[in-house]
């Protein structure tokens, strides 16, 4: 707080210029944000739809929001950690959305929309007379616009047929990416960058294609002798007969083309960018189908850096969106909504059997709980913690006492 605001003069009003810009002309460059475009350095206008049609912003795309769609999510007691199946809100999260909708598609289009808009991702919680979630509808982000009221209270507005209509912060769900502002929108320039790319190397390939050589002829051929040269060239060292042996008359030489440093380095740029999109998404470049720096021992590491510095903001961000919609506050104190993230965590069968088995013999799960990992009906005899391999079981026989000698004091 400044103290001495009110002691200091007033700085002296600046006069106002002799013209003034009431609005923007649809060739001025700021006119863009209106429309949802960001015009990048290069001149390209990166929008989510052009944004997709780069193989590299695809794949992340579909990797986060397909992936946060396919994992399990599952409603839990605080208390003993039992699902809380008899929830309205277990059906919502684990099972369908409504009658219609997944669970799993509900995630991975809010996902979707998060990824490649600003402002994210919204369902409607629709809710029974007596304020049971009842089910959950996606909301076009378009007709979607997030407000605060007077109190600091959010709220959202939605634009309907019938007119605005204001929803409070607990009916609408409501998931972002970080910051508030898409990775597409982050990312614009080198967004940009890898669709000059895309299109100058289409181009080449389209008017001005490379040939792989150059024949040499001594003497000066005319236009008939030339196109007879090319049309034999064509039948007899093209499509199958690629690769045969050459026969040249008449003093003629072939001269084979080789990839120029300019052009290597143009693929190492194409490369790079894959690279720069990854970093934006934080989605490991292995995962984008990048293997140049990949081997066996980091690949499986990246999958690992994927669940703990992509995946999981994202997850947490779910938690706490299915939360606040669909438990109350006094539920959320004896409830919880978790993600099964153990399918991403084994990575082979022979690992995954390890970890079972060292859990197993020390006592951590019971035998149903591995069952249940593995997609197995519950044993009767397996909610015991007892180690099974060192463990005697109780319907074994008993051994029998020795017979004492004959004459031994009692």
């Amino acid at each position: 707080m400044d103290l001495l605001r009110p002691f200091r003069r007033s700085p002296a009003p600046t006069p106002a210029p002799a013209t003034e810009q009431k609005g923007l002309s649809l060739t001025d460059p700021g006119a863009l944000e209106l429309f949802g475009v960001s015009p990048a350095g290069s001149g390209i206008s990166v929008t989510a739809a052009s944004a997709m049609r780069v193989p590299a912003v695809a794949q992340a795309v579909r990797l986060i929001s397909e992936t946060c769609g396919s994992l399990p999510a599952k409603l839990y007691s605080r208390e003993d950690k039992s699902a809380a199946t008899e929830h309205p809100a277990f059906r919502l999260v684990h099972d369908e959305a409504n009658e219609w909708t997944s669970a799993a598609q509900l995630r991975t289009a809010l996902t979707l929309d998060a990824l490649t808009n600003d402002k994210g991702g919204f369902a409607q919680v629709v809710r029974l007379s007596n304020g049971t979630p009842f089910e959950m509808h996606r909301l076009d982000p378009s007709r979607v616009t997030p407000k605060t009221g007077s109190d600091g209270t959010p709220f959202y507005e939605i634009t309907s047929d019938r007119g605005p209509v204001r929803l409070a912060y607990t009916d609408v769900l409501h998931v972002q990416a970080f910051g508030g502002v898409s990775p597409i929108t982050l990312a614009r320039e080198a967004i940009a960058l890898a669709i000059v790319m895309e299109q100058h190397s289409a181009q080449t390939f389209a008017n001005g294609a490379r040939p792989s050589g150059i024949i040499r002829s001594e003497k000066t051929l005319d236009v008939e002798a030339k196109r007879k040269l090319a049309s034999s060239w064509f039948n007899t060292h093209s499509g199958k007969r690629a690769g045969g042996t050459a026969l040249l008359d008449e003093g003629m030489t072939y001269d084979a083309l080789s990839l120029s440093m300019v052009d290597a380095q143009f693929q190492e740029s194409r490369v790079e960018q894959v690279r720069e999109i990854a970093r934006a998404f934080g989605v490991p470049p292995s995962l984008l189908w990048e293997l140049s720096r990949a081997t066996w021992s980091n690949a499986e590491e990246m999958g690992r850096s994927f669940l703990t510095l992509c995946l999981r903001p994202w997850l947490e961000a779910w938690v706490w969106a299915y939360s606040r919609v669909l438990l109350t506050p006094e539920e959320r104190a004896q409830l919880y909504v978790e993600f099964n993230v153990e399918a991403l965590l084994s990575t082979s069968h022979a690992a995954r059997a390890t970890a079972y088995g060292q859990y197993r013999s020390m006592g951590a799960i019971t035998g149903n709980e591995v069952r249940a990992g593995l997609n197995l009906p519950p044993h009767p005899e397996g909610d015991t913690l007892a180690n099974p391999h060192i463990t005697t079981p109780d319907n074994a026989p008993k051994a029998e006492p020795e017979p004492k000698p004959e004459g031994d004091a009692e």
